[in-house]
């Protein structure tokens, strides 16, 4: 199985608002940059989208090693919150709230179905060189929704 390094971020100018999401896909000396936008969003849904589009990129099942500063993106996976809304049918509370942006958590967990991911958390704006490269594209994306 291929293994796969990918970096995400997301961007939103107001939440909601305009936004961007930028990753960085590196399988061996390949290296691949990849963004987008959408005129109105959220800063979650835009780190949500980050990790489903560059997983859609890989064309195989692959190993894939997911960097990200968003602690909602990661935390649902470390600490077992993504299972958890899943086991109740994408809600929480006892089935009382929708879970925010299920129709995206529902697409990553398919993507999660074929691919072998692992989270890992990295700190914003830290000197991360590829997080970094990240944020510029989503921030560039959310400039030019607004444009």
């Amino acid at each position: 199985m291929k293994k796969v390094v990918i970096y995400t971020d997301g961007a939103c100018s107001g939440n909601p608002g305009p936004g961007g999401w930028g990753a960085v896909l590196i399988y061996g000396k390949t290296r691949k940059e990849i963004g987008g936008g959408e005129q109105e969003t959220t800063n979650n849904r835009m780190e949500l989208t980050a990790a489903i589009k560059a997983l859609e990129c890989l064309k195989q099942p692959c190993e894939a090693t997911v960097y990200s500063d968003s602690s909602y993106l990661v935390d649902s996976h470390i600490k077992g919150w993504l299972l958890a809304w899943e086991r109740e049918g994408w809600t929480r509370k006892k089935g009382k709230e929708q879970v925010p942006n299920s129709d995206l958590w529902q697409q990553l967990v398919k993507l999660e179905s074929i691919h072998k991911v692992t989270w890992q958390k990295v700190s914003g704006h830290a000197g991360v060189t590829e997080n970094e490269t990240c944020d510029k594209i989503a921030t560039s994306w959310a400039k030019k929704i607004v444009e």
